[in-house]
């Protein structure tokens, strides 16, 4: 004798299971863990920190191109 499914419940298993799917391509393809982010984030901020603190000129003095009106 067959076994009785309920087709209901297949369509949603069988939807659920396609969404893993695509959400583990996902993550491969886009997926980075928190700690990797703020690590990377942290790493910018260090740069643009350095950079700024380094600056040969001063921002507060204008240009021979401010002063000129061009």
């Amino acid at each position: 004798m067959a076994e009785i499914v309920n087709l209901r419940l297949v369509k949603k298993r069988k939807a659920k299971d396609a969404k893993e799917k695509i959400a583990a391509e996902n993550r491969i393809l886009f997926g980075r863990t928190k700690i990797e982010k703020q690590f990377e984030r942290e790493a910018n901020r260090k740069a643009a920190r350095f950079l700024d603190e380094n600056r040969l000129e001063n921002r507060d003095t204008p240009t021979e191109t401010d002063a000129d009106g061009k």
